[in-house]
């Protein structure tokens, strides 16, 4: 069975700086990605989607986004910049790839393939995101509804819902961004538990991620950011609120449930709806560890700042609030790597050789 010293599971962001940063420190490795090309989950992003940091803060280690500074990068300028990072690297990336399962041996691992192929290894980074299990929570009512229920994973471009009765769940970036996109051609509510609270994108003429990174709140821990945070903050100019307030788009507390054709608001009124979206955020999807047992029983990671604490040469890049705010983001990816890619080596210099495993 073929040996390699490290495996990066995941080719998008992620598993691109695991594999420049493991390059930078000595160690070859060979990334395995499901898809036919790397670039993770951006290639499948709703067609409007834009970075919410502007190009200055959001490249990855050694390789500058082109043009304006200032501006926010669009979906497919990302797709192109991963796809450039990617070529650079000089790392071997094996895409159409998916690994099925990860297994202990001795003192690394064993990793099989959909392909039926296997090889082993002394240290593993999964790099797997998240986009590949959206949250899709089970709503009062929701087997008998009669309209759509689909998750902003597979929403692509407001075209097909012009004209129709949407409820968009969530209280994010995202259930706001793509709420508001639909509400040009259809009447589109936004439920959450929670109003929405607006963080302005530009304070003294500067993006709020110049603030973010010059007083160092990326850095801080995640007690203190849900502390000074305490929930969801949506970015704006002022066009989101201002649609909300002159009722181009609307938010009321979460619906209680669906029925028929409907939904139950919180005060009892009913009303008929075409489709529901849940913005409702991913978890990791790290089935392929499953067997491993380095997960909680739904299905997280046993991990102390992307370190396992199952087992020694096991580490996680890119996932939420791993270690900051900015974790699982273009601009906070590389100080991460900072923090697990070292140890790893660490462990892979350490580990018997091939034959040992």
């Amino acid at each position: 069975m073929e040996y390699v010293d490290a495996v990066v599971i995941g080719g998008g962001q992620s598993g691109l700086v695991a594999a420049g940063a493991l390059r930078e420190l000595g160690v070859s490795p060979v990334v395995l990605d499901a898809s036919d090309r790397p670039g993770g989950s951006w290639p499948h992003y709703y067609d409007s989607l834009t970075l919410f940091s502007p190009a200055r803060f959001s490249a990855l280690p050694g390789l500058s986004l082109d043009g304006d500074p200032d501006r926010y990068p669009h979906r497919d300028e990302v797709v192109d910049y991963l796809a450039r990072y990617a070529r650079r690297l000089d790392v071997e990336i094996r895409t159409r790839t998916r690994v099925e399962a990860v297994e202990s041996a001795g003192d690394g691992f064993v990793i099989r393939t959909a392909d039926g192929r296997g090889l082993t290894t002394a240290g593993i980074v999964a790099a797997t995101g998240a986009f590949a299990n959206p949250l899709r929570p089970d709503l009062p009512g929701q087997g008998g509804f009669t309209g759509d229920v689909l998750h902003v994973a597979d929403y692509r471009s407001p075209e097909p819902y012009a004209g129709k009765r949407i409820v968009v769940v969530g209280g994010g970036n995202s259930a706001v961004q793509v709420g508001h996109e639909l509400a040009e051609d259809a009447r589109v509510t936004l439920a959450s538990r929670h109003p929405i609270r607006f963080l302005p994108r530009l304070r003294a003429g500067k993006d709020i991620h110049h603030w973010l990174t010059s007083t160092g709140f990326d850095h801080l821990p995640l007690e203190w950011l849900v502390h000074f945070v305490g929930g969801t903050l949506v970015q704006d100019t002022g066009q989101y609120q201002n649609a909300l307030a002159n009722g181009h788009l609307e938010r009321k507390p979460m619906f209680t449930a669906l029925d028929g054709d409907s939904v139950v608001w919180a005060d009892g009124t009913r009303e008929t709806v075409d489709a529901v979206l849940l913005a409702t955020g991913y978890r990791p999807s790290l089935g392929c560890l499953a067997s491993l047992g380095a997960l909680t029983p739904d299905g997280m990671p046993l991990h102390s700042g992307g370190i396992s604490t199952t087992h020694p040469g096991l580490v996680y890049l890119g996932l939420e609030f791993q270690r900051s705010f900015a974790s699982n983001t273009l601009r906070g990816v590389a100080r991460d790597a900072a923090h697990v890619i070292p140890p790893l080596v660490a462990h892979v210099r350490k580990a018997p050789a091939a034959a040992g495993l």
